[in-house]
């Protein structure tokens, strides 16, 4: 996976290996050999890489791209899968997500709407932190 998602985000960021190679101080061949899967970098220059690549480490590592047929996010984005919407509306927010967003049964959520964009849910408490910021 390491391989292939280096390979995909570097394009996506539209850099060339020499590009890459040189914000991480290898040389093209070194990059080649990465994406070709014949060496791998060390944990440091993983970090490195996931930052000018701007994803997590995690993801630059373990993300499945051919499970959900997306490249790996950007940091602190997510994509936790799909939900199916029930008869009255309902929906299952995730497990993951809920564990991320620190979401527990009895919380309040926002739901917010733009119909250019779609839904957003949002913990009421940050909701209303943001609002607090934004009248000042």
């Amino acid at each position: 996976m390491f391989k292939d998602n280096l390979m995909s985000l570097r394009k996506m960021k539209g850099l060339s290996q020499e590009e890459l190679a040189d914000k991480i101080n290898v040389s093209r061949q070194t990059l080649s050999k990465y994406e070709t899967g014949e060496s791998l970098p060390d944990v440091e220059k993983c970090k490195q890489i996931a930052d000018v690549l701007d994803v997590s480490l995690d993801d630059l590592v373990n993300y499945d791209s051919k499970a959900t047929g997306l490249a790996a996010p950007p940091k602190g984005k997510h994509m936790f899968g799909v939900v199916k919407v029930g008869d009255k509306g309902q929906i299952v927010i995730p497990a993951k997500a809920r564990k991320v967003f620190g979401i527990e049964p009895g919380d309040n959520l926002i739901v917010l709407g733009d119909e250019a964009s779609g839904i957003a849910v949002i913990k009421e408490e940050g909701f209303l932190s943001m609002m607090a910021q934004l009248g000042k």
